[in-house]
């Protein structure tokens, strides 16, 4: 565990030193844990995701809402969150210090087994492995229930809570989609905006927030759309690094990759359309740049999944900090949701069929935007090597927070002119750009590495004779000269993968 410790301290050092996070936050206060400030290149990034994952929901026929975060308490009722979003917490019996149960026994004994476990297991295997207080070394007492729900007030006595998701209020506007959709189904919605956890002992840092941005889509559908989904057949040869349940019972966690179709047809998934988006999820973060190695989708236990869920499968990725990280959820929610809120609210939230009322199942899609960036922060980090005497980002170009930075060899004016030209049309052409004239071009290039930027352009003495200029790449630090009129066209193909550089012209 120390050499993971120390991996994520390097990752954290260089994101604090470069504006990528910093925090916990307010740091001049002495923070609270829990909480962290994204800098100028960490707001970048996180641009960066959120709107490739907006493209994708999009792209895939979901349509995007905003709700409030706050809500008064009957919704939180209805949506069972008051009485079943708990987590297992445990308290030193020496100095008093509580902390997440679960969270702590991967900390210290990562290969313990504790999926699906009670309280009562949790308490069991905390005595059985031996684990103490990490502060005092004292004895951990019985872990307990503890609910994350963050309270609040509406005006100056109504009960309300600051959402812990943001599935439960896309589910309260499902009348309204009805109306917008024409009455008709599947119906396919995402939401992206703040939740809050009111976490007992936050601990890995940027993994387990108070507060962060969650990302959901949901399908609202009945059972002959999840058996007879068309958009399967489009995917149904992609294959997906599956690791099942009963082969997790069996001790493997090691993910075998797997045709959609094969899939279906071997019981791992029951419904062609649950299997597409379990796939959509997948490829959002298989685009994000994580590499097939360092992904897998692990099938909860029978045990792990909430009573509701007839599924439920998660993107995890392996991180040198943390391991494996889970990233994202893709669940089989059932009617539960609408059958819930129909309840309470006293409203039909349920469609025709043949004349019946029936209530749609949901489809879900869920994860969190900072845990896959601080996981592309790890994932991207390269120390420094012989060839190369700093360490660096190796971002994909199209996710790097500034894709293109621009250096006048001197700052002399003759150079600076028409660098600053250049710079603008870059920067019109949509590109983030950084524009430096401090220092060597050496030390420059390594700033750049720093920070990820996959191109450097340097507007030398050459570019005023023949109107040339040279494009640096970062990973493989050749360079090749293009003439400015062709500059912003290479960008744009280096950067969405058109063409590779060494075949640039």
């Amino acid at each position: 565990m120390s050499s993971e410790r120390d991996f994520n301290e390097t990752i954290m050092s260089l994101a604090r030193k470069r504006g990528f996070i910093w925090g916990p936050s307010p740091e001049i206060y002495g923070g609270s844990s829990g909480f962290y400030d994204l800098g100028p290149l960490g707001k970048l990034l996180k641009n960066r995701l959120e709107n490739q994952i907006r493209a994708a929901f999009v792209r895939a026929n979901f349509w995007e809402v905003e709700c409030p975060t706050v809500s008064p308490a009957e919704v939180w009722r209805a949506s069972g969150h008051l009485e079943g979003f708990i987590d297992p917490v445990t308290e030193c019996t020496k100095c008093g210090q509580i902390y997440r149960a679960d969270n702590l026994i991967l900390e210290k004994f990562p290969e313990t087994n504790i999926a699906g476990q009670t309280a009562d297991g949790l308490t069991e295997t905390i005595r059985k492995i031996g684990l103490v207080c990490p502060s005092c070394k004292g004895e951990l007492g019985p872990v307990k229930a503890y609910n994350l729900m963050m309270q609040t007030r509406l005006g100056l006595n109504q009960e309300a809570y600051l959402r812990p998701e943001t599935a439960t209020t896309t589910y309260l506007l499902f009348k309204r989609f009805l109306t917008f959709f024409r009455d008709k189904l599947p119906a396919a919605v995402f939401q992206i905006g703040k939740a809050y956890r009111n976490e007992i002992s936050p601990r890995q840092g940027m993994l387990r927030l108070r507060e962060f941005t969650q990302t959901e889509g949901q399908i609202f559908l009945l059972e002959k759309d999840e058996m007879e989904w068309p958009q399967f057949e489009d995917i149904k040869n992609e294959k997906l690094p599956l690791v099942t349940y009963q082969a997790q019972e069996k001790g493997n966690f090691k993910p075998v990759m797997t045709k959609t179709s094969d899939a279906i047809k071997q019981g791992f998934f029951q419904k062609p359309a649950y299997a597409w988006c379990v796939y959509l999820g997948y490829d959002i973060f298989r685009k994000m740049g994580f590499s097939e190695n360092k992904m897998r989708l692990r099938q909860h236990l029978p045990t792990e999944r909430a009573h509701y869920a007839a599924d439920a499968w998660d993107i995890e990725i392996h991180t040198e900090s943390f391991g494996w990280v889970e990233c994202c959820g893709v669940h089989d929610r059932g009617d539960y949701d609408l059958s819930r809120h129909q309840e309470f609210s006293k409203e039909k939230l349920h469609v025709k069929v043949d004349k019946k009322p029936v209530i749609p199942n949901v489809l879900e899609i869920a994860f969190g935007i900072e845990r896959p960036l601080f996981c592309l922060l790890d994932n991207s980090y390269r120390p420094e090597s012989d060839e190369r005497d700093t360490e660096w980002l190796q971002f994909p170009p199209e996710l790097a927070p500034i894709q293109v930075a621009v250096f006048p060899l001197m700052g002399k004016d003759e150079l600076v002119s028409p660098a600053t030209q250049i710079f603008n049309d870059i920067m019109e052409a949509g590109f983030v750009s950084q524009f430096d004239v401090g220092g060597s071009i050496g030390k420059r290039y390594r700033r750049q590495d720093e920070v990820g930027t996959p191109f450097c352009v340097t507007i030398d003495y050459t570019t005023l004779e023949d109107g040339t200029v040279t494009i640096r790449d970062r990973d493989s630090m050749e360079q090749v000269r293009v003439h400015k009129d062709h500059l912003v066209e290479s960008l744009r193909r280096l950067v969405k993968g058109l063409v590779q550089f060494s075949s640039l012209e």
